[in-house]
């Protein structure tokens, strides 16, 4: 039975360790975030840059805090993808340089599955509908037959990327979402905006465009991030709620990067108190990527007998959720 296990994310904009125990106690969690320049987004060699300089202090920072010594260590795990090439290779490259110089087992770890694990861990859901809303992905999962099942995502930009996008138009630098958020909370004024679901799936491009235009028109930044938010979020609401329904389950859990955003979780608590379920968000502080969800599922993981030679190891830039097996699960 593993003890502790160090995690290490490196997907896009965070460098982030953890080291977590076999009782699911988060024994350090520190991050180190790039920051882009003001209208631009995530630039994957510059980040990649930031990571290569930040991951020694991390990783030290991050040992230090949780007070257990790297030979304590029973594994070690990292964000084999979805991601950016450049970002992910730093982080494996980190990983596996320390699991060899230690003599330790490496473990991959599906970036998209840590937060939906991380999440259940951290709010007590067993069996939910999951919506995983950040800047990768926007998709509604479900756990079957050992795998977390797509029944719904967006067919083009991410919400995540929707956010980032409108707010890089006013000159905002990346992550966006917040600072969105914050606009929205100061206006009650909707402007109409294209609300597109289609079956169990959502598309954000026409909503990004006509928000836009908007801006461009001299609307108020503040009346179209309002705007913007409470049709995005009521689509991504509408299609959990079918989910919810369809499943007949009693769980609902948000989780990723915008999983922080207030609205988008007032609303999906109102949804599920229509159907006699408790819907549930990660904490804040453990919404946004970080090595605690690479620990903590690398540790399930790990109990279940998955790890990787090192001189097997790679990274996979494009890594559906849904092809990953989680034997814990069966």
């Amino acid at each position: 039975m593993p003890r502790h296990v160090l995690g290490v994310e490196s997907t896009a904009h965070t460098f982030s360790a953890s080291v977590v125990s076999s009782k699911g106690e988060i024994l350090s969690n520190v991050k180190s975030v790039y920051a882009a320049p003001a209208g631009s987004g995530i630039h994957p060699i510059e980040a990649s840059k930031h990571h290569a300089r930040e991951a020694t202090h991390v990783i030290e920072a991050a040992m230090s805090e949780s007070g257990i010594r790297p030979d304590q260590l029973d594994a070690v795990c990292y964000s084999m993808g979805p991601g950016l090439g450049p970002c992910l290779r730093v982080g494996a490259v980190v990983s596996r340089t320390l699991a060899g110089s230690l003599g330790k087992p490496l473990v991959p770890v599906n970036h998209a599955v840590g937060h939906i694990e991380l999440g259940c861990l951290l709010t007590g859901t067993e069996d939910p509908v999951v919506l995983l809303v950040s800047g990768g992905h926007s998709m509604v999962v479900v756990c079957s037959l050992g795998r977390w099942r797509v029944i719904g995502e967006s067919l083009d930009l991410t919400v995540g990327q929707l956010l980032d996008q409108f707010g890089r138009h006013s000159g905002l630098a990346s992550p966006c979402g917040r600072a969105v958020e914050q606009a929205a909370a100061k206006s009650s004024n909707y402007l109409p905006l294209p609300y597109s679901v289609k079956g169990n799936d959502v598309s954000f491009s026409g909503l990004l465009t006509a928000a836009k235009t908007l801006c461009d028109q001299g609307a108020s930044f503040e009346d179209v991030a309002f705007s913007i938010q409470e049709t995005a979020f009521a689509m991504l609401v509408e299609v959990t709620e079918r989910a919810l329904a369809f499943t007949g389950k009693k769980e609902v859990m948000v989780v990723g990067g915008v999983a922080a955003n207030r609205r988008l979780s007032q609303m999906m608590d109102d949804m599920a108190v229509r159907h006699g379920a408790s819907a549930k968000g990660v904490p804040v502080q453990y919404s946004g990527d970080c090595g605690a969800q690479i620990a903590w599922t690398g540790l399930l993981a790990f109990r279940s007998g998955v790890r990787i030679p090192i001189e097997e190891s790679s990274v996979r830039q494009s890594w559906r959720l849904d092809t990953v097996d989680v034997p814990w699960r069966n």
